[in-house]
This record gives C-alpha cells, structure tokens and sequence, in this order.
C-alpha cells in the first residue's frame, strides 16, 4: 500500500504540473481527491488493515493527501493570476485610439425658432415675459376687450376647467397682466408660450400650438413702428431680401388691425404653388393696441398708445424650414427630427 500511496502521489503532482487551465486542474482534483479517488479509497480500506500497521498507513495517506492538496492550491493560485491577466489583456482599451463620437441630440425646430425671435427682440431692448397655461377667463378675453358673450370668442373656442378658468388660447394674457402690473409705465415685451384652442388636428392645425406675442405701449408709438419692427422679424427669419405688407383686418384688441404677409421665399413674389400664385404669404396679425384695452389695464389712452403682434411659431418653421404638416412636429418622429442636424444654428 505504502508503494501504491507514493505511485499515486507522483501521478498526481505530475498531473497538477501540467494542467494548463483552472478546468483542468479542476478534473486533476475530482480524480485523485474525490469522493470515489484512489486516495479516498485508500482510506476507506484503512479498516482492513492490522492494529499495528493502521496508525503508520493512517498517518502516510493524510501526508500524501495533503502535500497534493498543497500543491493543488499553489497550482490554483498561479492560473488565476494566469487566467486574469489574460483577460485583461483581452479586455484591455487603447487610449490612444481615437474616441467613438456619441451623436448628441439638438434642439427641437420650434425651439429654434423661438429662440432665434427671442435673441433679435432682446437685441431690440425687449423683455421676455412668461405665464401660465392656466388663465382666468378675465385676462383671457375680458381684459383683451372680449366681454362675455362678444362673437369673436368663437374663433378661440377653448378648453374650460371651470367657467371662469381655461387653457389659455393666446399668450395675451401675459401681456394684459403685465400692462396691469406696469401702472402705466412703458412696456416693450414679447410672451412665448404654448396656447390651446378646440380645433380639428390636421396638416395646417392643432388643438396646440406655440405662440409668440410682442407688446409695446408707450408716448408716440405709431403704426410705422409697428411695421419696422415686423420688417426686421421678416428679414431675420426668412432672409434680408423678403418683404412684407399690411393688409386691413380685425382683431378685438388692436384697432386698427392688420394681417402681415411675407413676400414668397420660392418666387421671390412672382407667383407660385407656395404663394398661391399671390407672390405673398402670411405670417402673422397685429395692431394698434385697442384704446379700451389700455384703459383697462389702467393707461391714459390719451396719452399713450402701443402695438401688439402674435405669431405662430409653427406658422414660421413649416416656411423656414419647408415642412409640410404642422403634425410633424408633435409625434417625436426621429425621421423628421434628424434633419435638423444638418440645420445651421
């Protein structure tokens, strides 16, 4: 037995030796020091021997089994280290490769538009006014020179929360509060914001939209004024050759009133399908600040006097940028948002 405990001690070591990986060394260990290994078995035949020879054998095949079981964990230790630094090298990154560039997103087109009218009428000495979505029916309508019951409220059919609170349909409010607010000194704002009005989604409307409101109310501010300004707009959005024209129209809270046409970026106001043959497309409607509305708020209109204009911010990205449903820019279709990646800022 004590020859047949050396013969399988020199088996095993040698075995251990050459196992080249964890697995093999893994199979090196079942096979001699398993549960049915030769050298379990040596122990469990321990009973069949003499009195006199147990303790000697005993001590001999603990010796056996632990000097293997010793090289087996020194053996263990150096193919782990072997194993990780394999995988690190695997694994491991060039930093001197140049990076991969992570495509970053970019703004949404109407955000672009409204910032683009922001940055020119603060360049102007404007001031950019914010409310709330939520508005009372008064700053809505009634301060706008829209009582109860007035017709013109049917074309801003909107959505009531109760019967004095809404969803506002312009951003008129804003300038009314601030009007309010003012006490009779002179204001040069512009009030952005989303409005809402009860419509029937489709290519050329939405139920919500993006407005942008410009109010101006001081001593001697005249209908030239108005136009000067909506001429430095047009050139800015839509480039230094366009030109604009006024024609008469009504609007409850400005008298006189008037819509603001373009002339056509694609014909250059010759006449085509995008101009409808009229060499002039609309923009926008504005107006001399209605008398009442000022005295509302609280000025001398006498005294003073201002004008007010609102635009579609949808309205001028579809002719910037030449989209062709306003639906395209609420349903967060990457198709048509990746576009304006290649869109200057």
């Amino acid at each position: 037995m004590e020859q047949q405990l050396k013969q399988l001690e020199q088996e095993a070591l040698a075995k251990l030796a050459a196992a080249s990986n964890l697995k093999e060394l893994n199979d090196v260990r079942v096979a001699y020091l398993g549960k049915k290994g030769p050298i379990t078995d040596l122990l469990k035949g321990m009973g069949k021997l003499s009195p006199e020879e147990r303790p000697k054998m005993g001590a001999l095949v603990n010796t056996v089994r632990e000097n293997v079981t010793a090289q087996l964990e020194a053996r263990a230790a150096v193919l782990e280290a072997q194993a990780i630094q394999e995988q690190l090298e695997k694994e491991s990154i060039d930093v001197t490769l140049p990076g991969r560039k992570i495509r970053q997103g970019n703004r949404h087109p109407l955000t672009r538009v409204v910032e683009e009218i922001e940055d020119l009428f603060v360049s102007m000495g404007y001031q950019i006014a914010e409310g709330t979505e939520v508005e009372k029916d008064y700053y809505n309508f009634e301060a706008l020179n829209l009582p109860k019951g007035h017709p013109a409220r049917d074309m801003q059919d909107t959505f009531y929360i109760t019967e004095e609170t809404l969803l506002r349909t312009h951003t008129s409010p804003v300038q009314a509060r601030t009007m309010e607010a003012k006490k009779g000194e002179p204001i040069r704002i512009i009030s952005p914001g989303k409005v809402f009005r009860r419509d029937n989604d489709d290519a050329t409307h939405s139920h919500q939209f993006m407005q942008i409101e410009g109010l101006v109310v001081g001593e001697n501010i005249r209908m030239s004024d108005l136009k000067g300004t909506l001429d430095a707009l047009a050139k800015k959005m839509f480039g230094a050759e366009r030109e604009i024209r006024l024609r008469p129209s009504f609007f409850p809270f400005t008298e006189p009133s008037v819509e603001v046409d373009v002339s056509c970026h694609k014909c250059g106001g010759s006449g085509c399908n995008v101009c409808k043959q009229t060499g002039w497309i609309e923009i926008l409607g504005a107006g001399m600040v209605h008398p009442n509305v000022l005295e509302m708020a609280g000025y001398d209109s006498k005294k003073v006097s201002g004008f007010a204009f609102g635009i579609g911010a949808e309205r001028i990205a579809m002719l910037k940028y030449g989209v062709d449903d306003i639906r395209h820019f609420y349903t967060n279709d990457n198709r048509f948002l990746s576009q304006f990646h290649r869109t200057e800022d």
